[in-house]
């Protein structure tokens, strides 16, 4: 994808994030290139539709993804790929095993 993402692009990249175990807050920050008052209202708006749920661990907020939500992320990814397909080495890093989260773990 190239220029400006849209908010379902924006949304998608989120979710996708967090469902490959990036978690903390400042980390989806950092990984999906948004600033923090945007992230803020981004991560409001997904768990006011219940899609991310947000946990404490060691002091820290946590997000992970709800079962609707991996639901979401899911046909979203369908979408995505019809109108986005993957480039080549995009194909290649989506086969490696996902992240492993660090700092939060936790399924809902």
């Amino acid at each position: 994808m190239t220029g400006k993402r849209s908010r379902l692009e924006i949304y998608f990249d989120v979710l996708e994030k967090i469902n490959r175990g990036v978690s903390r807050p400042t980390n989806i920050m950092y990984r999906c290139n948004l600033s923090w008052r945007p992230l803020q209202e981004i991560l409001r708006f997904l768990m006011e539709r219940d899609l991310i749920k947000e946990i404490r661990q060691n002091n820290h907020k946590c997000y992970v993804l709800t079962e609707k939500g991996r639901n979401v992320l899911s046909g979203l990814e369908k979408i995505m790929y019809t109108f986005y397909p993957p480039r080549r080495e995009e194909q290649y890093m989506s086969n490696l095993a996902p992240l492993i989260p660090m700092q939060c773990y936790h399924s809902v």
